[in-house]
């Protein structure tokens, strides 16, 4: 067993945990003064509820081993409970529960992202529900698709899911996502779309009605993101080497290019560049080099952060056009940075790319995965969604969310003033 890349592999766990709480952060200081407590509730109850499922049975689901091309939707019985993986077989590089600790982190950050779409408004009983359903139901699959694969001592597939496995069976090379541009980004921003278009909009919603009430919440927010997004995309390497010194690089090259575009979109359209969009821009840029940290040379990475930072600017105010509350811009950020950055790699992938190779198969297995993921997680998403609105009630009283949900639902205020 290598003790370093163990080191390595912990290390990038605990990074990509402390994103959720970061995560809690920059969603609360984006709501209003009298829902941050709902908002950041909704980030912790993703960790407590997905946290033991995926002991419990996610991880199963999520990685069968089987050879070949493993089915849509597997499990791995004798990994219920992670019973099967409690001793490290020889020869293996880092134990097997170092692998599960960091991909259960995954799983959290992608169930937390959601509920920024239905922010100011959902029951957090309801909440709860729906996490726990479409863990199960959509991540767990879709994790198993993109991430689970083993490889033969040459290098090749020996099995793995539809599109990592299936896709490079089919088409000579498989969909590339590194850390999660389909598995997490695509999947909770189609999933949050689907949610928000349930829930429906907010009281007063319109264009400069719900403005961030704790602006410094919201860079601490995004602070943390960064910080911890170095353990999401170095760390998915599982190795400290080249490959996860080049994600890391990435990591700083794109988003701070993404910063910069949004700050100046925001200075051509409002003349005004704001510390909110500073946050966001740095974050569109996180979510767009995530599936492309490691097949991209940082100067490609920057343009993708130009590019993402300056068309998420533009994205998330198509919800006034199109008429659905995507409360903090889940989908103009995550759904459509994942996008961009998950279709990039069909250009400018090291090697595959059209630049590179010349041919368009890269980008045509890089749309099939983007979109399957996007469908899929929409169409599951909104069947969930209307079932739990349905059968228990999702969203809160018109007159609870006007008077304020952390008081109607939590019983607690974030922001108590006493006279003395």
């Amino acid at each position: 067993m290598d003790q370093g890349n163990t080191a390595f592999l912990l290390i990038a766990a605990a990074l990509v945990l402390l994103m959720t709480p970061g995560l809690a952060f920059f969603y609360g200081g984006l709501v209003k003064a009298k829902s941050v407590i709902s908002m950041m509730m909704m980030s912790f109850g993703a960790m407590g509820l997905i946290g033991v499922l995926w002991v419990l049975f996610g991880y199963a689901i999520a990685f069968p081993a089987a050879e070949g091309l493993s089915a849509p939707w597997a499990i791995d019985w004798s990994a219920l409970g992670l019973q099967s993986l409690l001793e490290t077989p020889e020869g293996a590089a880092f134990p097997p529960l170092a692998f599960v600790a960091f991909q259960a982190t995954f799983a959290i950050l992608t169930v937390a992202l959601i509920s920024g779409a239905i922010a100011d408004r959902a029951k957090f009983g309801a909440w709860m529900v729906f996490a726990g359903i479409w863990a199960v139901v959509v991540y767990f699959p879709v994790a198993s698709w993109v991430f689970n694969f083993g490889l033969a001592d040459d290098g090749s597939f020996a099995y793995g899911g539809w599109i990592t496995y299936g896709l490079q069976q089919a088409f000579g090379v498989g969909a590339i996502d590194f850390a999660g541009g389909t598995a997490v980004h695509i999947n909770a921003g189609a999933a949050a779309l689907a949610l928000a278009l349930v829930l429906g909009k907010r009281v007063g919603f319109s264009k400069g009605a719900h403005v961030p009430h704790n602006p410094p919440f919201v860079l601490l927010g995004a602070g943390l993101l960064w910080f911890g997004w170095f353990g999401f995309n170095a760390g998915s390497e599982l190795a400290a080497d080249g490959t996860a010194a080049l994600a890391f690089v990435n990591t700083i090259a794109a988003p701070a290019a993404a910063l910069l575009a949004w700050l100046l979109v925001e200075k051509i359209k409002d003349g005004k560049p704001t510390s909110v969009g500073a946050a966001s821009g740095a974050v569109a840029g996180l979510v767009a080099i995530t599936p492309a940290c490691a097949s991209l040379t940082p100067v490609w990475a920057i343009v993708l952060g130009l590019v993402a930072g300056a068309v998420c600017a533009v994205a998330i105010d198509l919800k006034f056009k199109f008429g659905f509350d995507d409360s903090l811009d889940v989908v103009g950020i995550h759904l459509v940075g994942g996008l961009i950055g998950t279709l990039y790699l069909g250009i400018f992938a090291n090697g595959t790319g059209l630049i590179y190779s010349g041919e368009l198969t890269q980008l045509a297995v890089q749309a099939i995965a983007a979109f399957a993921v996007l469908a899929y997680s929409f169409g599951l998403t909104f069947v969930i969604g209307f079932a739990i609105q349905k059968i228990m009630g999702f969203r809160v009283r018109n007159e609870d969310e006007i008077a304020g949900i952390d008081t109607a639902v939590h019983g607690e205020d974030a922001y108590k003033l006493e006279l003395v």
